[in-house]
């Protein structure tokens, strides 16, 4: 079967994983294998006095217990942050961004409830569960920090070298002018806006599987994660203390990241290193609960000042961000705090603007990327800000957003906050939207549920986010001698459809059959080159290097043609699958060039044997997906209950490789978004205990409260790559997150609440209620 870009073509992934097919890291099994447990902090700050492993050492099964001194002694390497060498970040005195040492096994105290203390390895999983209970630890407990706001306003230092908890403050925009702005506005509007945390909960569990091989020494790393190839850069050198020819990463089959995995997590080097100790492979697998602790994201309190002139045109936006990182700086930890900050722009034409982002240290998880890192908090940022001012100015926030909405023929445009953007149809997005919605018959809506003693609210959501413009991408393409193709990315795809569409885009250039193509990822053995998957890059930058590696076969495939068909090379051309002479009859398949290019005696003289193509791309710059989102729900004032009754959206992504993957994208993070405007949030008490470390506690989404989502595409190709692709893997979280923040106060409004803490717990909806009538 063929299917071309621009299809709904089925996943043929599915094939497999509907039927047990798929193979995650927990499936994966060598000989001999001996298995992990790590023992966890249960304090969120404490100085270890002492550690007792003898009992553990003595426990049926058991192979080695190892602590930080052990780690140590061995001079296994700290866990890096990459972040921290993208953008040079400083402390407000000038110094360089604060770095704690994060080693792999902690020495001397714990700095978060879940922090690494010892590792065991036995030969089943249980014996090493059980001998993990038997260490002795004893603690010192310190005063902890958990708490965001108190961060760095006279908290306890988590670090006894940066007693205040700032790691880093950083600048952003034209201050002058916007005080200028301010001083010269007729209107100001102003807000906060706390982002909770959230974990991220992908649906398989981290895992790892570590081997080493004594005669070549080199380790082989079995473990899903986003960036294979750049993981073993991150990992090899820094931590392990070996080349990069000396590790071998395999990322299997995966359930999903969302910016999870593209950390360095302490149990990756562990099992390696614990692998070389034992000369034998040693598999760990993280339990949901400690799941929960391990990382989380979000975790923002931002304050937003908006200035308006007399007409209700935006002058001046001034936004400050207080970004807690927890303990320690995870790999990309500080950049959802500042790296996607040129959101708050949004589709509108405001002057100048100016952000200020300060990055502070608690006795919590550490924070990192999860769906939008960033993008979302900065889009709820500007449209917060635009919903309040409307209400305060009295004048209608469509018209409002209308007229300071960028028009298409200003593109590119340059923001007054880092973008550019390429191209978009901003206020189109938003007609077609509210047309979609309904939204001029909302009133009526919103006054039959009130006589019903319901309160309505209709959300609305303009967002821009940059995506596809990180590192460069690779691709190669292999042909055997039937003319079959291997594709091999170094993208690495885990729910999002890679294997479908990367078929689509050669079945389109090729004219192969899907049945002829297989695809290979995730191996770094295998797969030559890439940077893989995070901040919505895969179809922009890696489908534009599957084209180009396309065209690498089509050139060698037209100079072996010309030289069989005894014609100049000008005079082949290639369309469908077969390499033609023009004006004529006389052609050569795909297939039987492939035969021709593994014959030396068929091929043009000087010509290497065989039929494949590798290529990279860089882009010139980023590409900005843009969508409005609206959303209908409704409260019961005598619950607090907030039911999403309606959800639209109008996307542009650019150019659409498959619409029913785009909308399955879409769906997904719409959802993500609506977790964590309804329900979900990591909460400690003030020791710095979880209280939400299991599903019971932790509120997930659930499809039932999920109305059908009405989607529509409003393409604009990206000048910015070959396939015109803009990037849609976070789109939907983003707006939804700005979105459903919007439907909810929207619907609270009547009652004078301007402003409601996420999520919008029933709890916190009700006594924002009460508190409104009293």
């Amino acid at each position: 079967m063929k299917f071309g870009l621009g299809q709904s073509a089925p996943r043929v992934e599915d094939q497999r994983f509907l039927r047990g097919g798929g193979r995650y890291t927990d499936d994966i099994d060598l000989a001999g294998q001996a298995y992990a447990q790590i023992l966890r902090s249960p304090h969120a700050h404490a100085r270890i006095r002492s550690i007792d492993v003898a009992a553990a050492r003595a426990a049926p099964g058991v192979l080695a217990v190892w602590t930080g001194a052990d780690v140590a002694a061995d001079g296994l390497g700290d866990m890096p942050c990459l972040a921290a060498n993208l953008v040079p970040l400083a402390r407000p005195d000038g110094a360089p961004i604060f770095q704690p040492p994060r080693p792999a096994l902690v020495r001397d105290k714990v700095a978060f409830v879940g922090d690494y203390v010892a590792l065991v390895v036995a030969e089943s999983r249980s014996q090493a569960r059980d001998a993990a209970e038997l260490i002795e630890v004893d603690y010192e407990e310190l005063p902890q920090n958990v708490h965001t706001a108190a961060a760095s306003d006279g908290a306890p230092g988590v670090w006894d070298d940066c007693p205040d908890n700032i790691c880093f403050r950083l600048e952003m925009g034209d201050g002058t002018a916007v005080e200028a702005a301010f001083a010269a506005a007729d209107h100001v509007t102003r807000l906060e806006l706390p982002m909770p945390r959230v974990a991220v909960n992908a649906m398989e569990p981290r895992a790892a599987l570590g081997a080493h091989d004594p005669y070549e020494d080199r380790y082989t790393l079995y473990s899903g994660n986003q960036f294979p190839h750049d993981m073993r850069a991150w990992m090899a050198e820094a931590v392990l203390g070996v080349p990069e020819s000396h590790l071998r990463i395999v990322s299997p089959d995966m359930g999903g990241s969302f910016g999870l995995r593209a950390n360095i997590f302490p149990e990756l080097p562990l099992v390696l290193w614990a692998a070389k100790k034992l000369g034998r492979p040693v598999k760990w697998t993280n339990e949901r609960s400690d799941g929960i602790l391990d990382e989380q994201a979000r975790d923002f309190i931002m304050t937003v000042e908006l200035a308006l002139d007399g007409d209700g045109r935006f002058l001046a936006l001034r936004v400050r961000n207080l970004a807690n990182l927890g303990a320690y700086l995870s790999n990309f930890g500080p950049l959802p705090a500042f790296g996607n900050l040129g959101g708050v722009a949004g589709p509108y034409l405001t002057p100048a603007i100016h952000a200020e982002v300060l990055g502070v240290f608690t006795n919590t998880s550490p924070t990192g990327p999860y769906r939008g890192a960033g993008r979302p908090e900065a889009t709820s940022a500007i449209e917060q800000a635009i919903d309040l001012a409307a209400r305060e100015l009295g004048i209608d926030r469509v018209a409002l957003r209308r007229r300071n909405i960028i028009p298409p023929d200003a593109m590119p445009y340059q923001t007054a906050l880092t973008y550019n953007y390429d191209c978009g149809e901003f206020e189109r997005n938003m007609d077609r939207a509210l047309e979609l919605a309904d939204a001029a018959g909302f009133e009526a809506r919103r006054s039959e549920a009130r006589a019903a003693g319901r309160l309505r609210g209709l959300g609305l959501a303009n967002s821009v986010e940059q995506a596809g413009g990180m590192f460069d991408e690779g691709s190669e393409i292999r042909f055997d001698r039937q003319g079959n193709a291997t594709i091999l990315m170094g993208t690495h795809s885990h729910g999002q459809g890679h294997e479908t569409v990367f078929r689509q885009l050669l079945s389109d250039q090729l004219g192969l059959d899907f049945e002829a193509m297989r695809y290979v990822q995730g191996d770094t053995d295998l797969v030559p080159y890439g940077h893989g998957t995070g901040g919505s890059r895969v179809a922009a930058l890696g489908g534009s290097a599957v084209l180009a590696a396309a065209g690498k076969i089509i050139d060698k495939g037209r100079l072996i043609a010309a030289h069989s068909l005894e014609v100049p090379e000008v005079d082949i051309e290639f369309a469908d699958g077969c390499f033609t002479v023009v004006g004529t009859d006389r052609s050569l398949s795909l297939q039987q060039i492939a035969a021709m290019a593994f014959d030396p005696a068929r091929l043009p003289e000087g010509m290497d044997s065989g039929l494949s193509g590798f290529a990279t791309f860089k882009a010139p710059g980023p590409t900005f997906p843009n969508a409005c989102h609206i959303a209908e729900v409704e409260i019961d004032p005598e619950t607090g209950m907030v039911r999403i009754l309606r959800y639209v959206s109008v996307d542009d992504v650019g150019t659409v490789m498959n619409p029913a993957l785009l909308k399955g994208q879409l769906h997904g993070g719409i959802v993500q978004g609506a977790g964590q405007i309804l329900g979900e949030r990591v909460l400690w008490d003030d020791g710095g205990q979880v209280l939400t470390g299991s599903f019971m506690d932790y509120q997930m989404p659930r499809a039932d409260e999920m109305p059908l989502f009405e989607i529509e595409s409003n393409p604009v190709p990206s000048p910015r790559n070959p396939l015109g692709i803009k990037g849609a893997g976070e789109a939907g979280t983003v707006g939804a997150v700005a979105c459903l923040t919007s439907a909810v106060l929207d619907a609270l409004a009547p009652l004078g609440i301007r402003e409601l803490e996420m999520p919008a717990t029933p709890e916190r909806v009700w006594r924002a209620i009460r508190e409104a009538e009293d």
